[in-house]
């Protein structure tokens, strides 16, 4: 009997460790299935909560794989969540797919726009978008060999300023959820620990009296005149707001032409700071001082918040669980091909030749995570996500590290097998930490705890833009 026993339990084992290795397995044996859905997304590039098609290849993608999808969540036609399995812990995974306009590019390692001014995906959420769902349909396999948990992928539009998730938190779209994957393409692999920035994006439009500004001047009222003066306030602003503050502006509508006096001008606000309460005292002193350019200027002015993010909330337990299994898969490999089109684009980009093989071998390991604190120049819908659902979030090399962020080097790179391998890691990462989250409800217990302590018991979600209703044309 007591033979029997260690038998019936060592066949248990290895049917558990077979099953692991099945998703591992599908994910090797995907890297042509991938690789074309990635850069079908990459050659098809949309702005945010216009971003059609991508949904449409995901979610096709999703369907054939068992999943159940339900479009147009919170109201927004290009989100979506899709679903399998049952019962929990239901574990979930972000997922973007947005371009940015201007960014469009070859993927060659030179500049070369496909179509000139052209979306292009910058920040490459082509792969983002597609390793997370790689993740997902990974983890389906192992609970479709009959163990009980979700997977939920949740498809958010409009992260590069139109704010999808924060909408998406405001109409419950993450409740009942138990802990969140997220990731983002970078130029190193390591666990994000740390906090990033708030933001708020807001319009301010101001209303004047239109004139011929030749012959009858003193007839108009300028709102172009109300802008540059607010701007003009905003400008000696900066030296009397908190040193981590961001202030930045872009005049979207001055007048039609230097001859009639314009009656309507806009400019777009980003203020970022690392606690949305300090963002929260800075708008209000910004809205002061609009209505005091527009009492200055004769005109009128109203304003409204486009999007806003919450700072995130770290999370050391998943932080340390996810971050064990990046480092449990390990780096990313160039092929001689890969290095050779890196070494190009490096070059070209103003690197000096001594310092390429460090910044290439970035790839092929895992970087220890820095301490807590803030990254000064991130902010992210994501921010939202992580005060309602406890989330683990890493930094995956999909991009040749040349160029800044949102630039064409990482365009190309995202059209390139260099981020195909980026996020194949990612989605091997989002499945093994998946899995010890279902098997070890300890663990779990763990992550939730510690998130309760972080956010306050008495936490409550309040958006940042209030009630309003997302704008789907919402650079206009």
């Amino acid at each position: 009997m007591k033979k029997s026993i260690i038998a019936l339990l060592l066949l248990s084992a290895s049917a558990a460790v077979f099953a692991q290795k099945e998703g591992l397995k599908y994910l090797d044996s995907s890297f042509e299935v991938y690789d074309a859905l990635s850069h079908s997304l990459w050659e098809e590039p949309e702005l945010g909560y216009l971003e059609y098609r991508s949904v449409e290849k995901l979610t096709a993608h999703l369907e054939a794989n068992g999943f159940c999808v339900e479009k147009g969540i919170a109201g927004i036609p290009t989100a979506f969540v899709a679903s399998f399995g049952s019962g929990g812990p239901v574990i979930g995974i972000l997922a973007e797919y947005d371009a940015l306009p201007g960014l469009s590019q070859a993927a060659v390692p030179y500049q070369q726009p496909v179509v000139e001014g052209a979306p292009g995906h910058g920040c490459g959420h082509n792969l983002l978008g597609t390793g997370s769902v790689a993740g997902a349909v990974a983890i389906s396999k192992w609970l479709a060999a009959g163990h009980k948990g979700t997977v939920k992928l949740f498809g958010c539009p409009a992260e590069e300023g139109g704010g999808g998730k924060a909408y998406m938190v405001r109409e419950g779209c993450f409740d009942g959820v138990d802990a969140m994957l997220d990731w983002h393409p970078d130029v190193r692999n390591t666990v994000n620990r740390v906090s990033g920035l708030a933001n708020v994006q807001v319009r301010f439009v101001f209303h004047g009296k239109s004139a011929h500004a030749s012959s009858g001047p003193q007839n108009g009222r300028s709102a172009l005149d109300a802008v540059e003066a607010f701007d003009y306030m905003m400008n000696l602003m900066r030296e009397h707001v908190p040193s981590d503050s961001r202030i930045h502006y872009a005049i979207t509508d001055g007048g039609k032409a230097p001859n009639i006096v314009p009656d309507r001008a806009e400019v777009l606000y980003y203020i970022r700071n690392p606690r949305r309460t300090v963002v929260g005292d800075i708008l209000d002193r910004a809205v002061k001082a609009a209505e005091g350019a527009a009492m200055g200027t004769g005109t009128t002015m109203e304003y409204e918040i486009v999007s806003g993010n919450y700072e995130r909330l770290p999370n050391v337990t998943m932080s340390e669980l996810i971050f064990s299994k990046l480092r449990q898969c390990g780096g990313v490999k160039y092929s001689e091909s890969e290095r050779s089109f890196a070494e190009t684009m490096m070059l070209g980009s103003g690197i000096a030749e001594n310092d390429i093989p460090a910044l290439l071998k970035q790839a092929e390991t895992v970087c220890e995570p820095v301490a807590e604190g803030n990254e000064a120049w991130v902010s992210s819908d994501v921010g939202n996500v992580t005060w309602v659902v406890p989330t683990g979030s890493i930094r995956v090399a999909a991009f040749v590290p040349a160029g800044g962020g949102h630039c064409w080097q990482q365009t190309a790179s995202a059209g390139m097998t260099i981020g195909t391998k980026g996020l194949l890691l990612t989605a091997r990462t989002f499945y093994l930490t998946a899995l010890e989250l279902y098997k070890d409800r300890d663990l779990l217990r763990r992550v939730q705890e510690e998130f309760e302590a972080r956010r306050g018991k008495d936490f409550r979600f309040e958006p940042l833009m209030g009630d309003r209703k997302p704008t789907f044309d919402y650079r206009k």
